[in-house]
Order: structure tokens, then sequence, then C-alpha cells
């Protein structure tokens, strides 16, 4: 029997398993092609045309890389989906990776449509991919109990930062010092490489010998499958038109994309209850599952904004010369996955020790303190930066990539762990689309929220966040208490297991 079959395991043990270091690797190149890609986002969007970029004004490229990351994770749900329903696990998994490896390549491109398109790529791929890995992951780590669970998904955290550190400065150096599209290509290499990975250690996961949990009757496979040839059809002409006629208005392009990532959850939501798939007592843990989904929503708008508004900030008021060097703006973009990969270790160890007396409703309140700090501490910088002092200190800036990545190691472990628990059977792949698609909402409202960045102070934008974050971290508990456990607050608990590190 290997340590991944025993439920009383040192955690530390997981490092000697080949599957977990299989997935370990996979998401490490997975997430250093997406933070390398994220770097230069914003800054690529915002430089002069004549210097290589995309011309866009500040808010239009923050609400451009806001809706990346919102389709990114809005993606989640149909990926999700597939994996549960058509390809498995393992396949929806490989053909993320696939994707995703193949929209860096097109953005590595240095023509303005390849770069969309690309995009476009790297959003669906991800969308397959994501919500996929920690289904394998915990599939491959059963009987575990809810406080294990979310050790051992803090301590998966902490192991794919190390690419995620090292992706802003490998493409930001190519990016803003040589060619912008040099930088993107370094995020394909990247992928490749992650692809390779997988490849070699598939053989090691369950997942790799099973198809879909729930397939779909052979008939509903083929009306997907025609249904999807249309819609890609669609999708051809539709390009080819815009093409013809000098390329699609960006700015309701942005809008309609907005709206889409506002409806989607309601929709999603209401068809999971009233569908006949699930019993009663499935439907009372969804509904549940809202008190999850409901603060993610404030958090990852404040997420979503690491790349844009801390970016503008990077660039614009931070003070980043050091010794005669002048540190390019991506490079800061590595502060976020460097705290990440130095606390999570911690924040698993807390998770141990509180395990049954903390629950979900206390934690997510963590989380959201921690976020509204973040942006306390850069409102503060922008506004000794607006005084007329002039860039400030880059410690404005790292305290609050601080203080936001101690949210994320909150809303990531137990987010993903309360959604593992909480998943009916059969449905994980869409539950964990479900959790995405909180951070997809999120993240497409802070992206048009930024474009309030033009309009008012730096610091008064981040303040107002600030403040929301603050207000509803202090009420949320409460709200938490005074629901009744009747409707499904029983699942959402954190268990009593204990483990060791």
């Amino acid at each position: 029997m290997s340590s991944a079959d025993r439920p009383d395991r040192p955690l530390h043990t997981l490092f000697r398993e080949r599957w977990f270091s299989t997935l370990f690797m996979t998401d490490m190149w997975e997430r250093f092609s997406f933070y390398g890609m994220q770097a230069l986002l914003f800054l690529y969007a915002t430089a002069p045309r004549a210097e290589g970029g995309l011309g866009l004004s500040d808010g239009t490229a923050g609400a451009l890389f806001g809706l990346y990351i919102s389709a990114s994770f809005l993606a989640a749900m149909p990926g999700g989906w597939l994996g549960d329903r058509v390809l498995g696990t393992h396949r929806a998994m490989l053909s993320g990776a696939l994707v995703i490896a193949a929209g860096h390549a097109c953005m590595a491109v240095p023509a303005t449509t390849a770069f969309y398109l690309g995009l476009m790529l790297v959003a669906c791929g991800t969308g397959l991919l994501k919500p996929n890995l920690p289904v394998m992951f915990d599939q491959m780590n059963p009987g575990a109990s809810s406080a294990q669970r979310q050790a051992a998904f803090s301590l998966f955290y902490m192991s794919v930062q190390v690419s995620a550190l090292l992706g802003p400065l490998v493409t930001g150096a190519l990016g803003e010092r040589v060619a912008w599209h040099l930088g993107f290509g370094a995020a394909a290499v990247g992928m490749v490489f992650g692809v390779l990975q997988y490849l070699h250690g598939a053989p090691t996961l369950r997942g790799a010998r099973t198809g879909p949990s729930r397939p779909l009757p052979p008939e509903s496979l083929r009306r997907l499958v025609r249904g999807a040839w249309a819609a890609l059809a669609v999708a051809v002409l539709l390009a080819a038109g815009a093409l013809a006629a000098g390329g699609a208005a960006l700015h309701p392009v942005l809008a309609l994309c907005g709206i889409g990532a506002l409806i989607a959850p309601v929709w999603y939501f209401r068809r999971l209850l009233r569908g006949g798939e699930l019993g009663t007592a499935e439907r009372a843990r969804v509904r549940g599952y809202l008190r999850v989904f409901a603060p993610s929503v404030l958090f990852w708008a404040m997420f979503g904004q690491l790349g844009s508004v801390f970016s503008l900030f990077a660039r614009e008021h931070t003070d980043r010369e050091v010794a005669g060097f002048l540190v390019p703006a991506s490079w800061f973009q590595s502060a976020h996955p460097l705290f990440l990969l130095l606390l999570a270790p911690a924040f698993a160890w807390v998770w141990l020790r509180v395990a049954g007396r903390s629950g979900s409703g206390r934690k997510f309140s963590v989380g959201l303190g921690f976020g509204a700090a973040g942006f306390a501490v850069l409102a503060t910088g922008a506004w000794f930066a607006a005084g007329g002092a002039g860039p400030v200190s880059a410690v404005w800036l790292l305290g609050a990539f601080l203080f936001v990545a101690c949210g994320e190691l909150v809303f990531g472990p137990v987010g993903l762990s309360t959604t593992a628990e909480t998943a009916p059977e059969g449905h994980r792949g869409r539950m964990m689309g479900l959790f995405y698609l909180g951070a997809a909402l999120g993240a497409g409202v802070g992206g048009q929220l930024s474009r309030l960045v033009g309009v008012l102070p730096l610091w008064t934008y981040l303040a107002g966040f600030a403040a929301v974050a603050a207000v509803t971290a202090v009420l949320l508990p409460r709200e938490y208490a005074e629901r009744s456990p009747q409707a499904g607050a029983e699942q959402l608990a954190p268990g009593r297991g204990t483990a060791r590190i």
C-alpha cells in the first residue's frame, strides 16, 4: 500500500510520491507561463504602438486584464463539466495543457490578431486544466480528513510557486528589455515543458486509466460534438468578418464579456439546483456552498487587479532604481508567488492546529481582512505619491503583495478543500468550476471597476476597496452564525481530523 492510500500518513511523505511530483511539475510549469504572461499583459497593452505595444489607456488595459482573468476562471465551468461527463479528468487536463501551450505560442507572434487569439486559447486551456487538477489531486489523496485536505492543498500551493516566482523575472526581462513577444514566447516554452512532464508521469495517475465519472449517453455526446463544430464554425465566421471590417471594436467586446461574467454564475446555480440530477440533500449542500461563493467574489475582485492596478503603481509610483539599475516593473509580479512560497507551510500548520475550532466563516473573514490590509497599504503609498513626494519606496507595493498573498492562502486552500468535500458524487469537476466561477465574477467586476483609475485618484480607488473588504470581513462570521444549519452548513464545516507534517 502506498502512502497515498493511508489517510494517517505524514503529509511530508507526499513529496516522495510519483503522482504528486507529476501534478506538482505540471502545475509548476503552468504557473510559470501564467504568471510570466500576466506580468507582461498590462504593460504590453499600455505600451505605445511605437514601442511595439497595443497603445491602450490604463483603464481599458485594466478591463482587458480583468476580462482575461475572468475568462480563465469562467472557462472552468464548462471545463469541469467536460471532465465529469465527456473527457475524464486525465484527458481534460492534457487537453487543457496543450491548448495553453498553443495560446502562448500564438502570443509570441508579433501580430495583434495572434495576440487576442492566444489570449482566448490560454483562457480556454486554463479552464480545462485548473478545475480538473484539484479533482485529480483529491482522487490520489483518498480518505483524508478536512484538516489533512486543507493542509495538503496548502503544501501543493507552496510547491507550484517556485516557477510562479521565476516566470515574471524571465518573461519580464525579455519582454520589457528586448521584445514583448519574446517574453510571451518564453511562457510558451515553459508550458511545453509542462505538457512533456505530464505525459511522462501520467501512468502513475489513477485518473489516467479511467474515463468520465458520469459519462454522457451516446446520443447526448453526438449532439454535443455537432454543437461544438457548429459553434466553432460561427466563431470562425465572426472572426473573419471582424478582420475584413478592420477589427472588432474593443470596448463593446469587453462590455459584452463583462455582462456574460455576471450572468453565468446566476444561470449555473439555477440550473444546478433545478435540474433533476441532485437529490434534496445534495441541493442543500449546493445552497450552503453560497457561503463560500459570495465572499470569494469580493476577494477575487481584489486579486484580479494584481497584474493591472498593482502594475500601474509599480510603473508610475514606485522608486525602482537600485544601485543605478532600473528594476523592470514586471519583476514586482514575482513578489506575490514569493510570499505564497514562504508562507504556505505556516498556513498549512495553522489549518491543522485549528481543525474543528474555526469554521469557514471565520477563515474567509480572515482572508478578506488580509486583502483589505493589502489595499489599505497600497492606498497609503499612493496617497504619499499623490502628495508630491514623487515615486515612493517599493516597501509599500511589497507590503500590499504580502497581505494579498496571505488572503489567497486562505481563499485558495480552504475554498478548494471545502469545494471538494461539498461536491455531490459525480459532480466534483463542476463544483470546482463553480468555485472558479466566483473568481470569474470577481475578476470581471474588478476589471470593469479598474476603469475608475482614470477618473478617481488612485489612493481613493484603493481605499474604497479596502473599506468594503474590511466591513465585509467584520460582518461575515455573524452572517454564518445566524444561518440555519439546515441549509447545508454542516457539510461546509471543517472536520476534526488530525495530521502530522
